[in-house]
């Protein structure tokens, strides 16, 4: 068996999202399972290096996997020809500089999103990994959930008929730190650390929308910051600067609207932390993480307006459970496996960045359009 063995230098995986999905359940699991397989024939079999400024956390990480590397030099490890992948899952505002140093030394590059705090920076970065000629992806998880992988599986199928309009429900409530610990960082509140809800999730509605339902054409934002004192990791009390709360309307470019609420700041009660709504008129369907239940035109109830007597139907049971036809592995991980096969066997590899950029875009605009208070268009950004 031909095996490819793959240097990838990991930036940032001392952080929540780096340590467990990236880390862990994704490059850890990969070489559990013995690499990612062509046929009987060829392997890759990633060899990673953590990078970060902590070298204790980076010593106890590495000490989870065999022979997994660790260094605190980020030079050093993208000037060894080795490694031929960098991957970034800093905090937003350090991650720019370190792809620009990772492209600059001719690395394939995969990051985390957003993948700059602006959409001009986020557009540079396509630019120059386009004009070294080198592979690059941005993290789009969300589009490998079993949820929405079902999700999309009824939209290729037609069972909606016309769509209509996507609604999106997405947080849960985020203790303030003061008696209980909070379950996101304090940086996440900060906006002169590059915090805010809108940062964060409009980019994830951006590529939900445009790989499910169709481009994003317009935007209409409204944020807010509910909480304005919280706690921090030492226990400290500090002064809520960013978003913590988005109601966001999106025109979509084939006439469907979108509208998704996102709040650290809701208690939930509902099937699940996402949920996505679709309408259409011959079916509708709500999906969560993993599940995804439909309710086709035919099995649809006929309410009547009463407020004087009790509602006679029960809703939830008019709706029915979409099976599992698959086994459904770790989205990090599918996507990873992806942008492997894609750097050393050239498959395709959609989700690049130029579709960070369009991320950043949606946050920026969204962001304007709270400003302005005003429905904002969308621009293309060129191939």
């Amino acid at each position: 068996m031909k095996t490819h063995t793959i240097g990838i230098i990991m930036n940032g995986v001392t952080g929540r999202m780096g340590t467990n999905q990236h880390y862990i359940r994704s490059i850890l699991a990969i070489l559990k399972q013995g690499g990612v397989r062509r046929g009987d024939d060829e392997v890759i079999i990633p060899r990673p290096l953590l990078v970060g400024r902590n070298a204790a956390k980076l010593e106890r990480l590495a000490a989870m996997g065999e022979g997994v590397r660790w260094t605190t030099d980020l030079d050093s490890a993208l000037s060894d020809p080795a490694n031929a992948i960098y991957f970034d899952a800093q905090t937003t505002g350090l991650r720019a500089p370190a792809v620009q140093k990772a492209l600059a030394a001719g690395k394939h590059v995969y990051c985390e999103k957003p993948t700059a705090t602006t959409a001009a920076v986020a557009y540079d970065l396509y630019l120059r990994a386009k004009q070294a000629g080198v592979k690059h992806g941005v993290v789009q998880d969300k589009l490998w959930l079993p949820g929405l992988r079902k999700l999309k599986t009824l939209v290729e199928s037609g069972f909606f008929g016309e769509i209509l309009a996507v609604r999106g429900e997405f947080g849960y409530w985020v203790f303030d730190g003061e008696h209980i610990p909070a379950q996101r960082p304090s940086w996440n509140y900060r906006k002169e650390e590059d915090g805010g809800i809108i940062v964060d999730m409009l980019c994830h509605w951006r590529y939900v929308l445009d790989n499910l339902f169709g481009p994003v054409k317009a935007v209409s934002c409204l944020g807010a910051t509910h909480i304005k004192q919280r706690w921090d990791e030492r226990g400290r009390p500090y002064t809520c600067t960013a978003d913590d709360a988005a109601y966001a309307t999106f025109e979509l470019a084939n006439g469907i609207i979108a509208h998704f609420n996102s709040s650290w700041c809701v208690r939930v009660r509902r099937d699940d932390l996402l949920t996505i709504q679709v309408d259409g008129t011959r079916g509708s369907a709500v999906a969560g993480l993993r599940d995804c239940w439909i309710q086709p035109a035919h099995a649809t109830p006929r309410p009547v307006w009463n407020p004087d007597l009790p509602n006679p139907i029960n809703f939830y049971e008019h709706w029915l459970r979409v099976p599992d036809y698959e086994a459904y592995d770790n989205a990090f991980k599918v996507q990873w496996e992806l942008f492997l096969r894609h750097v050393v066997w050239d498959e395709p590899f959609p989700w690049n960045l130029l579709e960070g950029a369009k991320g950043v875009q949606l946050a920026e605009k969204g962001i304007e359009s709270w400003q302005r208070r005003a429905w904002v268009e969308i621009p293309p950004l060129a191939p």
